[in-house]
């Protein structure tokens, strides 16, 4: 008797086959694997122009009284900087992962909205272009990543460029939300009958959790840029203190996304990392129902913790102390799950790939930008260093220490499967060093910064600041090293695309419903699913005398 369960083609959750040739099939596709590998390419399009940005900001900052750009294109770089980043590279490419890789580790064959997948990831494309689009109409957006009113009103930024970021994100908010629809519902509906909740992939449940996270943050923030769109084209008074309205407001609206939106970067890498450690150290997870609990009070605590942003903004002793005290609270769920990643690799056989190297970088530098995030939870200490290159340092060792790692982890790992070849672990490496030790290099001495009193998003500084001098020539050097290091992820990138597929199934002997596929998978991702009777189906698949029933 055969230990797959046959499964029918079912048209109305595959996509139809397209008739076209060449580039038309991807232009016009609503496959999820072809709409996740587009998401992953204009994920590393816009990270390569972001990436540039920064090296011109610390290339203007290397030195003091430096004069290589102009102030106001300046404020240019670094607004878009941050912007590309957060919503055009690192969205992109979490939402591409989970695009491509839920569906095949629930054991479906598509996703439940494969048109509203398509119109996800347009909106998303069509949204970022807008945004630098902006640099051949008057200017780019130069009010900060976080846009603040007055700032961002027409009486100190007369250019277009701030419109064409709120539409630009309103545009990409909406693919967001389309996207957190859609993996809500597959997960409810899509998921293999035998699968229950508390069987998924750490992957796939924090893809759900965050699913909940990105339909609540994102309508937030598209009705604070609709007021300013309002605002600003049509003088309405929401923000504006001048006419009766409150820039405060402003503050309120982008923070209560803000602050979920760290959450919304963070969990997929927590996925990502929950299921490579496991693998290479050939243990199961330690502590399953401690990691799926604790992301479930992250999403929770999440909208309970964006006033510690706002500290300096001048709120009451009472409203500072609530959330001084939540945001505290916040970071058990998040040190939860740091104790259970040790403890799975704790005596485990460790198998030190370039994807398991990232996954432990990610612990060290995401363990110190959380520990300096906790450090803002303490009003008196926000106020002493917000604004500061402190902060900077912070939000770089979160998003780039923590989401950047965990997704160059999570690419090494399910490349072979994507692409049905492996990327070279040597060139692999290369990036690995390269990149960590800039990256540290760059961002650690700005905490230094920060404390000496250098404030963030100033063009230049006086030359007999000398610690600021050597400090900033230091992490400028550090971005060389990174910027080397990506030189060598996409060497390794366009070398391994030359070779011929030649990927095992399974090369990594993994346990979940993806790698019983073949690599890469066809249209119809599975005909016949192993049964699903614990949390790694491929392990009792192998071992059918002796599966382990006892997982944490």
């Amino acid at each position: 008797m055969s230990l797959f369960i046959d499964i029918p083609e079912d048209d109305d959750q595959l996509p139809a086959l397209n008739t076209g040739r060449g580039k038309l099939i991807w232009i016009s596709s609503v496959d999820h694997k072809q709409l996740g590998i587009m998401y992953l390419w204009l994920a590393l399009f816009f990270f390569l122009i972001g990436g540039i940005e920064a090296m011109i900001i610390r290339a203007q900052l290397a030195s003091a009284d430096n004069d290589l750009i102009s102030p106001e294109l300046y404020n240019q770089i670094f607004t878009m900087h941050g912007t590309t980043m957060i919503f055009l590279a690192l969205m992109p490419a979490l939402i591409g992962l989970a695009t491509y890789l839920l569906p095949l580790m629930i054991g479906a064959n598509e996703m439940a909205f494969p048109r509203l997948n398509a119109f996800s990831f347009w909106m998303t494309c069509m949204g970022g272009f807008l945004m630098y689009f902006s640099f051949f109409s008057g200017g780019a957006p130069d009010a900060g990543w976080f846009n603040y009113a007055p700032l961002s009103e027409n009486n100190y930024s007369s250019t277009a460029g701030v419109d064409y970021y709120l539409v630009g994100l309103i545009l990409t908010g909406m693919g967001s939300i389309g996207a957190g629809l859609n993996f809500v519902t597959t997960v409810l509906t899509l998921r293999s009958p035998q699968m229950k909740l508390n069987m998924l992939p750490l992957f796939a449940w924090m893809i759900f959790i965050n699913g909940f996270l990105l339909l609540a943050a994102f309508p937030l923030l598209n009705a604070g840029l609709f007021m300013m769109l309002i605002d600003r084209q049509f003088d309405a008074h929401f923000f504006i203190p001048s006419t009766g309205g409150s820039a405060i407001l402003w503050q309120h609206f982008f923070w209560a996304f803000g602050h979920p939106e760290v959450y919304i970067l963070a969990l997929p890498a927590f996925g990502i990392i929950s299921e490579v450690i496991p693998v290479f150290s050939r243990k199961p997870i330690f502590g399953y129902k401690f990691i799926a609990a604790s992301t479930v009070a992250i999403a929770l605590l999440a909208f309970g913790v964006w006033i510690h942003h706002m500290f300096a903004a001048g709120m009451s002793n009472t409203v500072n102390g609530f959330f001084a005290a939540s945001s505290m609270l916040i970071g058990i769920p998040t040190g939860i799950k740091v104790i259970n990643w040790i403890g799975t690799m704790y005596k485990g056989s460790i198998r030190m790939t370039v994807s398991m190297m990232f996954t432990m970088a990610f612990l060290i530098d995401f363990t110190i930008g959380g520990l300096s995030g906790a450090s803002f939870a303490i009003v008196p200490i926000d106020w002493q260093l917000t604004d500061t290159y402190y902060v900077v340092a912070h939000i770089h060792y979160v998003f780039l220490g923590g989401t950047a790692f965990g997704i160059f982890a999570g690419i090494f790992y399910w490349f072979p499967k994507i692409s049905g070849r492996h990327l070279s672990e040597k060139l692999g490496k290369w990036h690995l060093w390269l990149f960590v030790l800039g990256f540290n290099m760059t961002f650690l001495l700005q905490h230094v910064l920060g404390i000496l009193g250098m404030p963030r998003r100033v063009y230049t500084y006086p030359v007999d600041l000398s610690y600021w001098e050597v400090l900033n020539l230091i992490s400028s050097l550090g971005a060389i090293f990174m910027f080397a290091g990506i030189a060598a992820f996409l060497w390794n990138i366009y070398v391994t695309l030359k070779k011929p597929r030649q990927a095992d199934d399974n090369p990594w002997e993994a346990w979940t419903l993806e790698w019983a596929t073949t690599s890469p998978p066809q249209l119809q991702n599975f005909t016949s699913l192993p049964p699903v009777h614990s949390r790694r189906p491929l392990w009792d698949l192998k071992h059918p005398d002796n599966p382990d029933k006892k997982l944490n």
